[in-house]
C-alpha cells in the first residue's frame, strides 16, 4: 500500500470510529429505509416516485452524513491538524468521503431493493447514480467546511434537503411556474428525466445530455469544496 493510501485509509478508519459513537448521524439511514419499506407495499409506484426516494437519499445520507463529519472535525478542533499533516488535499478529501460513499451506497441499495424498483438499462443509471452520490458528498463536503458544528450542519440541511430531496414538490412547481424552468437542470430533476427515458426504452444517445449536466454539478460541487477548503488551510 502506498503512503498516500494508507492515508486515506487513516483518515477512513478514524471517521468510522467517530460515526460509530456517534447515534445521531449513524441513524440517519433509517428515514428513508422506513420510506422505502412503506412505499414498497404500494402497487403501481410511478416512476418518480422511486426516484423521489432515490433523491431524498442523497439529501439526507450523502449530504448530511459527509457535513456532519467535515462539522464534527471543526467542532473537535482537529480538522485543523489533519489540515497540517503530510496528507494532501486530495488525499484528506477523498479520504473523508470514502465512509460516506460506502454508506450511502449501501442505504441506496437496500432503499431501492425495499421499494421494489426494477432498474431499466442498468450501466446507464447506475452511472447516473454514481456520478449523483460524488455531486452529494462534495455538497456535503462544501456544507461540512461552511458550518461549525454538527447541529448547525442539520440546520444548514434542510434548505438542502427540501431544494433535491422533495423532487415531485419541486416538479409541480416547475410546471406551475414557466419561469422557474431552469430548475429542470437540477442534478435530482435530471435523475429522474435519465430515468425516464431509461424506461422509455432509451440508451446512451438519450443518456449523455443528463450525465452531463450531473457531471457539470459533480465538478462544480468539487471546485467550491476545493477552493474552501484550501482557503481553511491558509486562515490563522
Amino acid at each position: 500500500m502506498t503512503p498516500a493510501l494508507r492515508r486515506m485509509y487513516a483518515i477512513f478508519q478514524k471517521d468510522m470510529k467517530d460515526v460509530s459513537k456517534n447515534m445521531y448521524i449513524s441513524t440517519t439511514a433509517l428515514t428513508p429505509l422506513i420510506l422505502a419499506v412503506f412505499y414498497g407495499q404500494m402497487d403501481d409506484i410511478p416512476v418518480d416516485m422511486y426516484y423521489f426516494i432515490i433523491n431524498f437519499t442523497f439529501a439526507i445520507v450523502a449530504v448530511f452524513v459527509q457535513a456532519a463529519i467535515i462539522a464534527e472535525e471543526k467542532e473537535k478542533n482537529t480538522l485543523r491538524g489533519l489540515m497540517l499533516s503530510p496528507a494532501s488535499v486530495g488525499e484528506i478529501l477523498i479520504g473523508k468521503s470514502l465512509l460516506t460513499l460506502a454508506f450511502t451506497g449501501i442505504t441506496l441499495a437496500l432503499s431501492i431493493f425495499l421499494v421494489g424498483y426494477e432498474i431499466p438499462n442498468v450501466p446507464v443509471i447506475v452511472a447516473a447514480l454514481f456520478i449523483s452520490v460524488l455531486f452529494y458528498t462534495a455538497l456535503g463536503t462544501l456544507l461540512g467546511l461552511l458550518t461549525k458544528t454538527v447541529m448547525e450542519a442539520s440546520v444548514a440541511l434542510l434548505p438542502v434537503m427540501f431544494v433535491f430531496g422533495f423532487t415531485p414538490l419541486i416538479d409541480a412547481v416547475i410546471n406551475q411556474y414557466s419561469a422557474l424552468s431552469f430548475l429542470e437542470y437540477m442534478p435530482n430533476m435530471q435523475l429522474v428525466d435519465l430515468a425516464f427515458q431509461m424506461e422509455a426504452g432509451g440508451g446512451f444517445a438519450e443518456a449523455w445530455q443528463p450525465l452531463l449536466i450531473i457531471t457539470a454539478w459533480f465538478a462544480a460541487a468539487l471546485a467550491a469544496a476545493w477552493i474552501v477548503y484550501t482557503k481553511r488551510m491558509t486562515d490563522s
